[in-house]
Formats: C-alpha cells, sequence, structure tokens
C-alpha cells in the first residue's frame, strides 16, 4: 500500500524524535500501532462478513437453481448446497427441540452426582 523504504522509515523516527522527544515518542508509537491494529481488525471483519453474505447469497442462488430443478437430478454442487442448508436448519432448530422423556431424567441423575463428589 504504502510504498515506505528503510531510508523514509530512518527519517521519519528522526523527525519524530526531534518534535515529540525522547519522553512521549514511545507513548506516540504505541497509539498509533494501536490505531492501526484496530483498522485491520475492522477491516478483517467487514471482510469475513462479506466473505460469509457472499456464501450464503450462493447457497440461496444453489437452492432456487435446485427448486426449479425439482430436488431431483441435481449436480454435485447443488446436491452438497442443499445438503448445507438441511444440515443449518437442524442445528438452528435443535435447541427449541422439544425434550423427550428420557432427557430429563438424564438431567437429573447427572445433577445430582457431583453433589455426591462433593461431599466425599
Amino acid at each position: 500500500m504504502f510504498d515506505i523504504g528503510f531510508w523514509e522509515l530512518i527519517l521519519i523516527a528522526v523527525v519524530g524524535l526531534v518534535v515529540l522527544g525522547p519522553e512521549r515518542l514511545p507513548v506516540a508509537i504505541r497509539n498509533v500501532s494501536r490505531w492501526v491494529g484496530t483498522a485491520r481488525r475492522m477491516a478483517g471483519s467487514v471482510r469475513d462478513e462479506l466473505e460469509q453474505e457472499l456464501k450464503i447469497q450462493e447457497l440461496q442462488d444453489n437452492l432456487k437453481k435446485a427448486e426449479q430443478m425439482g430436488m431431483q437430478n441435481l449436480s454435485p454442487d447443488l446436491q452438497q448446497s442443499v445438503d448445507e442448508l438441511k444440515k443449518a436448519a437442524e442445528d438452528v432448530q435443535r435447541p427449541y427441540a422439544p425434550k423427550s422423556e428420557s432427557e430429563p431424567a438424564a438431567d437429573a441423575a447427572n445433577a445430582s452426582s457431583p453433589t455426591k463428589d462433593k461431599t466425599e
């Protein structure tokens, strides 16, 4: 991005030392490095969100193609996208699924066993 060579960095350091002095120069360098780090993290976050949105859009396009083809005789790419969407839907619905009769009993047994370990 910036075409700064070694001698330009030395010149910037000398000017910073003269202008800020030896006491404030380390503090200024830390502040600038924090700003640069924050900017990089924000840029990375935006890039990750854009990639995720593009992937979601691609999956939606593939699903529309699959629906148009009647969900039969799909290409491997379309079938993979449909499978990913089905898995994501199952993962979203899993926390809201009603618990069966055996699960509360197992939870009660697990809850009582740690108290036994504490008393022993």
